[in-house]
């Protein structure tokens, strides 16, 4: 006997048209099936800026985040450790720096 709707599954679908689609998207040999995936958009890179590593000890580094965080607390609500360097960079005095660095 056959099971309910089989009838209906035949007039639905052409089995040469299942054995072409099975063929080719699922039996075709070594070759995953071609799936549409959504190109993704690729951003341009900033060039004005680069993401950088760098080794600090752990003293110095707390150091720094105290900073950010007093500043913070004080209204620059916006720092982080990034702005507190360039600020430092900025106002270094070179003559002042000793030798030993």
């Amino acid at each position: 006997m056959n099971p309910p709707g089989e009838k209906a599954m035949d007039a639905l679908f052409d089995r040469d048209e299942v054995d072409e689609v099975l063929r080719e998207n699922f039996y075709a040999g070594d070759e995953p099936p071609k799936a549409k995936k959504k190109k993704k958009k690729v951003k341009k890179k900033p060039d004005h800026y680069r993401v950088i590593c760098i080794s600090i000890y752990e003293d110095d580094l707390a150091r720094l985040d105290d900073k950010v965080t007093q500043l913070k607390e004080t209204g620059h609500r916006k720092m982080n450790r990034s702005a507190l360097i360039r600020f430092a960079l900025d106002h270094i005095d070179l003559e002042k720096l000793p030798r030993s660095y």
